[in-house]
Order: structure tokens, then C-alpha cells, then sequence
């Protein structure tokens, strides 16, 4: 179908500055992986957020893997999760024998119910998954804070979605003890189609982060000088990727190792793209304002309140349908889908997808993300490409599709 107004591929957009810092590098002497683009990327963005480290990797699912890594989550453990995200956000724990206790939303921001989350922590409880759903940072998140260091969880954040949003002037991704970031190529940038990057301050942490994500294991060694019968370590210059072979045995591995850097010529567009961040954050806040501005006339719909001291970057734009009006979802969201609005929906409750319910999840677990999701939310196309026609064009279809169900 030729859509008026398409969910295209690409969340960001991208011109001169990105192709010419590519051909700068690829006519360079410089390696394409592990190198000064890297650094550069990983420092502005560490600054961006005011964090000690930030460490690019291949997209946020690793990035995710390693915060699972980073907090000791082990069989037997139990993690909160909300229930309404992306299932990258708790894939990487799907096979490790850790019970997920699926946590319900708050209506408007859909966040972690705080009197939810409250009730679900236990003495088992390793860490609290939160995303920041859409690009607003979830509502209560100081007292999800609280929650957590009271009860000594490491709090993780799931940010691809927020990359830019702000509560009280605090970023996205410095809430919690880890954060986890997405480049994907919907996202609000972009690194050529994937990437990530883990943020945190602490200094083991990062240790351990520079080893997993080379292709060093996590592991305990003890200083030992060590020869293969007659052949010692050589005394010259030679790279013989002999690592500490001569100078240490192993005594426990904890951790294999993954290889998952983020290439140069990804870090190279990363830098770019970093800095029209506010370019393009200013452009969705514009659309996303125009379309509330003319939904919040219509009693049919109920838009997404921003509260005071929040700061919403609308990688996605939701509203709601109020249900006082009894509007069936799925025709509503069929109407505009078929004069050319196309409708994404996201995202199914994690708790109903079959490998969690393999695992105890069931109907009835959340309640109001489930009324939500099959009776209430509707997510239209945002980016900063959309011209003024397209959004127009949604607002105006919107008005047309609920004077057709009167």
C-alpha cells in the first residue's frame, strides 16, 4: 500500500555531515574497529549525559545483556520488569532460569505502577527493569528510586526510547545504576541502522565491561610466570596475540566475552547524529504539539499529558481512546491504516507473548496495560522528516474516522 503518511525505516535524518566524516575515514590510514571514532563518541555521549562511562556496543539488546551481567542476575534471582516494553528489554534473561514478576503500568505516561511495583519487591528481588516508554521518563521515578535503594536492587533503565528526555532537568539515564541506550534505525539517532551504548560510574564495572565486550572473558587470574617447556616469552616487539600467557593462570572464568564493539564508521555517524539531537528532538516536540493541540479538542480521545519538570522526546507519539465513548480500537486503527495513515502498534504486553507465558505469564497478570493494549492506545507516525502536510493530513483523517462512528 502507498501510504500518505508511512511508518518509514528511519527515525533520524541524515545528510553532507554524515557521508563526508564516512569518506573522511574510509580514505583514512585509520582502523574501521576500536579506534579514536569510538572514543570520541563514547566521551560526548558520556558527557551529554554527565555519566563516568559509556561504552558503545553492536545495539541496546547487548547493552541489556550486559546490565543483566553487571548485576549478578543468577538462577533462582527474581527481576520486576514492566510489562509494557520491548521484549529486548528482559530477552537476554529468558534462559537463565530468573523469574520475572511482570509489573503493571500507569495509565497515561505508561510507566511502572508504583503501588505495583511496591507490593511485587521481595527479598529475592536482583534488579527493577524500567523503559521510559515512547520518550517520556516514567512517571513517580523518584520514588521508584527510593523503592530500589531501600530494598538494595540496582535499578536498570531501558532508554532507547529517551535518549534526550529530562526530569527536573535530569537526563534520561542517569536514574538508575545502569542504562541502556538504542542507535537502532527507528530510533531518535542513529548508527547506521544498529547500535548501543551501557552508561554507569561505576570503575569495576567498567573493568569488566571492557573485557566482555573485546573478546577477553571475565575472570580471575593470579600473576604466575609461566614457559612451554623450552620456549619462554619472547623479548621483542612482535604482536603475538599471546595476551598474558606468560604471566598468569587462570583460576575461575566468569564471563566468556562477546565482540560486540561498535564499528568506527558507526561511532563516526553516531558523533554526527549526536549533535543534531536537539535539532531533532525540537522537530518531533513540534509535531507531537501541533496533533495534542488539535486531539485535545476531541472528547473521543485522550492525548498524553506532560507533566510539569518532564521533557518528552516523542520517539513515539501515543494517545488514547477514552472509553466512555465505546469506540472499538482495532476498527479505529484499520479506518486510518486504510486512507493512509499507517498504524504501528507497540507493544503487545511481554507477559502474553507465548516464551512468557511458557514461563508463568498469564491474562489477568496486568490488568491495565492489558486494557490498554487491546482496547485504548493508538501510536501514530512521528519523525522529524514528517512535513506539515502529513500531519495535517493525520489530524484532519482522525477527525473524519470519529465523526464516522457517531
Amino acid at each position: 500500500m502507498n501510504y500518505i503518511v508511512p511508518y518509514i525505516g528511519k527515525g533520524s535524518s541524515f545528510d553532507e555531515q554524515e557521508i563526508n566524516v564516512l569518506e573522511e575515514l574510509l580514505f583514512s590510514a585509520d582502523t574501521l574497529s576500536c579506534g579514536n571514532k569510538r572514543k570520541e563518541f563514547e566521551e560526548k555521549f558520556a558527557s551529554l549525559l554527565g555519566v563516568k562511562y559509556a561504552f558503545a556496543v553492536t545495539n541496546c539488546t547487548v547493552a541489556l545483556m550486559f546490565a543483566s551481567y553487571l548485576a549478578n542476575i543468577e538462577k533462582g534471582d527474581e527481576v520486576i520488569c514492566t510489562c509494557f516494553t520491548y521484549q529486548a528489554t528482559i530477552l537476554p534473561l529468558l534462559d537463565k532460569g530468573v523469574k520475572i514478576r511482570f509489573c503493571d503500568i500507569e495509565p497515561n505516561g505508561l510507566g511502572v505502577d508504583i503501588e505495583c511495583l511496591n507490593q511485587m519487591v521481595s527479598k529475592k528481588t536482583k534488579a527493577i527493569f524500567i523503559t521510559h516508554y515512547g520518550g517520556m521518563i516514567n512517571y513517580n521515578i523518584q520514588k521508584i528510586q527510593k523503592i530500589a535503594k531501600e530494598n538494595n536492587i540496582l535499578l536498570i533503565e531501558d532508554c532507547a526510547h529517551s535518549l534526550g528526555a529530562k526530569y527536573c532537568n535530569k537526563p534520561s539515564g542517569t536514574f538508575g545504576d545502569i542504562a541502556c541506550f538504542s542507535f537502532h534505525s527507528l530510533k531518535n539517532i542513529s548508527t547506521l541502522g544498529q547500535g548501543g551504548m551501557i552508561v554507569f560510574n561505576d570503575d569495576l564495572w567498567a573493568k569488566k565491561i571492557q573485557n566482555i565486550r573485546a573478546t577477553e572473558p571475565d575472570a580471575i587470574f593470579r600473576p604466575q610466570n609461566v614457559a612451554f617447556g623450552k620456549y619462554k616469552q619472547p623479548n621483542d616487539d612482535i604482536f603475538r596475540h599471546d595476551k598474558n600467557a606468560y604471566t598468569h593462570e587462570c583460576i575461575k572464568i566468569l564471563w566468556s566475552g562477546t565482540n560486540a564493539t561498535l564499528s568506527e564508521p558507526a561511532c563516526a555517524v553516531g558523533t554526527v547524529q549526536l549533535a543534531k539531537l536537539d535539532s531533532f528532538t525540537q522537530r518531533r516536540r513540534d509535531i507531537a504539539d501541533k496533533i495534542n493541540n488539535a486531539l485535545k479538542m476531541r472528547p473521543e480521545i485522550i492525548i498524553q499529558e506532560e507533566p510539569d519538570d518532564y521533557y518528552h522526546v516523542y520517539h513515539l507519539y501515543t494517545f488514547y481512546l477514552n472509553s466512555r465513548y465505546k469506540i472499538n480500537r482495532d476498527r479505529f486503527v484499520n479506518k486510518l491504516n486504510d486512507r493512509g495513515i499507517e498504524i504501528i502498534l507497540r507493544y503487545f504486553p511481554l507477559h502474553l507473548l507465548p516464551e512468557w507465558r511458557c514461563q508463568g505469564g498469564y491474562y489477568g497478570e496486568c490488568p491495565m496495560a492489558e486494557k490498554v493494549w487491546f482496547e485504548k492506545i493508538v501510536n501514530l507516525p512521528i519523525y522529524p522528516s514528517l512535513t506539515n502536510m502529513q500531519v495535517e493530513y493525520m489530524i484532519n483523517t482522525i477527525g473524519e474516522v470519529l465523526d464516522g462512528f457517531k
